[in-house]
C-alpha cells in the first residue's frame, strides 16, 4: 500500500498567554488533511533555524495557510508606513523560502487566504487593502464585532472561471464561498491564471504550472466546517490528486 503524501502546513507566530508559540489552527489539521488524505507536519516559521531546501525535501507538498496577520508592504514594493498590520515577518520570510524551493523541486504549493496573497506577492503581484473599507458597494469581510462563526457565514457569490481546474472539479460555475479577508489582489502575479472571480472582478482564486511545480490557491475559507460544504470537500479532493501527480 502506498504510503499518504506528507502535506507541510506552514505555522503563524501567535500570542499565547505571555509568550509567542509558533502555531497552525486546527481548522486546517481537520479540515484539510482528511479530504486530501495526507499526513500534515507544521513548519516553524522561523527561518534562523528552519532551512527551507531541507525542510522542501522532506515534503510532497505545501499548504500556506490562512492568518490575522498581514503581509508587509515592502513584500510587494510598497514602503507604507500606516499599512495596518498585524505583522509577521518570519512567516513572509519563510512562506517565500519554501515556495520557492518547492516549486523549482517541481512539488505542488496550495494556498488559503493570506497563502493566496503570498503566493500573488511570490509570483510578481501587488495587494490592496481596502477589500473591508465601509466605503466599498461589494463588502469582503464581515462587520467588526460579530462572533467568530458569523464571521464565517459572511458569504458571497464567486464565479468559476471556464476551463479552470476548480470548475471541472466542482462542476458548476456559480458557486457562494465565505468571505473574511480585509486584503486581495490588486495586480495579479505573473504566469497565473484566474480560476475564480467575485462579482465586483477582484480575483477570488488562481492556478499555475508554469514554475515547476503546480500552485492552486483560493481567497476563502474551504478549511471552514468542510463536512457541511460539498464544494470544499471537492476542491479538497482536487488538492489531494495534484499532490499525487496528478495533473492541474
Amino acid at each position: 500500500m502506498n504510503a499518504r503524501p506528507i502535506l507541510g502546513m506552514i505555522c503563524c507566530q501567535r500570542h499565547v498567554g505571555t509568550e509567542y508559540a509558533q502555531a497552525v489552527m486546527e481548522r486546517y489539521l481537520y479540515g484539510v488533511s482528511p479530504h486530501v488524505d495526507a499526513i500534515p507536519l507544521l513548519i516553524p516559521s522561523l527561518p534562523a533555524f528552519v532551512d527551507a531546501e531541507t525542510v522542501a525535501g522532506r515534503l510532497d507538498g505545501l499548504l500556506l495557510t490562512g492568518s490575522p496577520s498581514n503581509m508587509q508592504p515592502h513584500r510587494y514594493g510598497e514602503a507604507i508606513e500606516d499599512a495596518p498590520g498585524p505583522f509577521d515577518p518570519n512567516r513572509d520570510e519563510m512562506a517565500m523560502a519554501l515556495a520557492d524551493v518547492m516549486l523549482k523541486a517541481g512539488k505542488p504549493v496550495f494556498g488559503i487566504c493570506r497563502g493566496f496573497q503570498e503566493l500573488n506577492v511570490h509570483f510578481g503581484g501587488t495587494l490592496r487593502r481596502d477589500m473591508a473599507d465601509p466605503a466599498r458597494a461589494f463588502q469582503h469581510h464581515s462587520p467588526d464585532g460579530v462572533s467568530f462563526d458569523a464571521m464565517f457565514a459572511h458569504e458571497h457569490d464567486v464565479r468559476l472561471e471556464e476551463g479552470g481546474a476548480i470548475l471541472a472539479a466542482i462542476g458548476q460555475a456559480d458557486i457562494k464561498v465565505n468571505s473574511v479577508h480585509y486584503q486581495g489582489v490588486d495586480k495579479l502575479g505573473a504566469d497565473l491564471r484566474v480560476e475564480a472571480r467575485a462579482p465586483d472582478g477582484v480575483v477570488e482564486a488562481f492556478s499555475s504550472t508554469a514554475r515547476g511545480g503546480p500552485v492552486l490557491a483560493v481567497q476563502w475559507h474551504p478549511e471552514w466546517k468542510p463536512e457541511a460544504n460539498e464544494n470544499s470537500r471537492k476542491l479538497f479532493g482536487l488538492m489531494g490528486r495534484v499532490l499525487r501527480g496528478g495533473a492541474l
